[in-house]
């Protein structure tokens, strides 16, 4: 049986976000804030990081978000990564701080967790970011797993009562997903390596997020027919950047996917944008509750993953 398949697209929620994005930098500026300016830190050149980066930097270039970066050496160490935090975190014309992923093995994701600035933590990882996401209090929320959210509602995919299965736990986005979700009243069974009968689980869900950093991991015969596929996956093979879903397998199975690229590629980083003015509202106000003065339409729903 084939299915007709919709093609969950970015773009058009991408002409959204940039439209918030214009209106919260107006506002800010008004409010006496400055300009934003995004930095991200690079440690090595992992090419997944370098492929997230040149996605951040065409999508700042765009809404007027100032793009820095700072590229440290894969010998880089943790002393070196600390202080070139805490200097970001000091720099007044820094408005938001993001490090890129992976992280050489020599260094923890933990240095990071501690050493980031609360007001300038753009993509919710530290922990006072984490806890409050999980309370239901303003933050600044992951971008990725953010962006996925209001990929669905852009595109009318139905969040409330549905069981939604999230193949990764990562604190960046199979984590805080779950949690987004959970405040959406969705049914989550958030799976991971360790998980046993995964295919089984999958064929359960009537959406599945895949953010497992394996590409083609997800394949035709683990989901049923009809079902949303939200793929986060961005691995690079060869010279094409593809994701965690066999997208070819499932086009005339799933209801609907997002493509890779093209899906929640773009979106994330105009999310990960709009958290950038964001983080200056709230260092306008010395508080995360600052982000709830962010202007911008449907801001507000994205605190908590709450529903618009």
């Amino acid at each position: 049986m084939t299915t007709e398949t919709r093609i969950l697209r970015g773009a058009p929620l991408a002409a959204v976000l940039r439209e918030q994005i214009a209106t919260g930098i107006d506002a800010l500026i008004a409010a006496g804030g400055r300009s934003p300016v995004l930095a991200t830190v690079m440690v090595g050149s992992a090419p997944e990081s370098v492929a997230y980066r040149g996605s951040i930097v065409r999508a700042c270039a765009r809404v007027g978000v100032t793009h820095r970066p700072f590229d440290l050496s894969p010998t880089a160490t943790a002393s070196g990564l600390v202080a070139t935090l805490r200097r970001l975190n000091e720099g007044g014309e820094i408005t938001g701080v993001l490090v890129l992923m992976p992280l050489p093995r020599h260094l923890r994701q933990e240095l990071v967790v501690d050493t980031l600035a609360p007001l300038k933590d753009i993509d919710g990882i530290a922990a006072s970011s984490v806890g409050r996401l999980r309370l239901g209090l303003p933050t600044l929320p992951p971008a990725c797993p953010r962006g996925g959210i209001e990929l669905l509602d852009h595109h009318g995919v139905e969040i409330a009562g549905a069981h939604v299965v999230v193949i990764g736990r990562s604190s960046v986005v199979g984590a805080p997903l779950a949690t987004m979700l959970t405040a959406r009243d969705a049914t989550v069974t958030v799976c991971h390596r360790r998980t046993r009968h995964l295919a089984d689980i999958c064929r359960q869900g009537d959406v599945v997020a895949v953010a497992a950093g394996r590409a083609g991991l997800l394949t035709r015969d683990m989901v049923r027919a009809g079902t949303t596929v939200l793929d986060f996956g961005t691995n690079v093979v060869g010279d094409r950047l593809v994701g965690d879903a066999a997208y070819d397998e499932l086009l005339g199975h799933a209801g609907a996917i997002t493509p890779v690229p093209g899906g929640t590629g773009p979106v994330t980083s105009l999310v990960l944008a709009r958290n950038t003015v964001a983080a200056g509202f709230a260092q306008l106000t010395g508080s995360l509750d600052g982000v709830a003065r962010m202007p911008a339409a449907g801001f507000r729903a994205t605190l908590a993953g709450a529903a618009p």
